[in-house]
């Protein structure tokens, strides 16, 4: 089972980037897909989630309005769209796959002018 994220770099304030997790290893079209992130010195929080099928997603409150994740399951990538990107979303930010228990290594985001 792995997890690769990319996408990630320095980004101004109110710029986007869209991180991609590609997942090999297990069906990933029968799982939900996670996005956490970590910032220096704080605990790793949920950023956003995405059903199996149907479509279903979940945002945390810090980024609703601003973030879609997203998954394609022809090509085994899950996608976070980050848009208005603000200096508080500098992160490490780690696709999870929580039915395998798989992470990934990590891709870092930051928001700085």
């Amino acid at each position: 089972v792995q997890l690769v994220e990319s996408g990630g770099g320095l980004v101004q304030p109110g710029g986007s980037l869209r991180l991609s997790c590609v997942a090999s290893g297990f069906t990933f079209s029968s799982y939900a897909m996670r996005w956490y992130r970590q910032a220096p010195g704080k605990v790793r929080e949920l950023v956003a989630g995405v059903a199996s099928v149907g479509g279903i997603t979940n945002y945390a409150d810090s980024v609703k309005g601003r973030f879609t994740i997203s998954r394609d399951n022809a090509k085994n990538t899950v996608y976070l769209q980050m848009n208005s990107l603000k200096p508080d979303d500098t992160a490490v930010y780690y696709c999870h796959a929580p039915g395998v228990s798989a992470w990934g290594q990590g891709t870092q985001v930051t928001v700085s002018s």
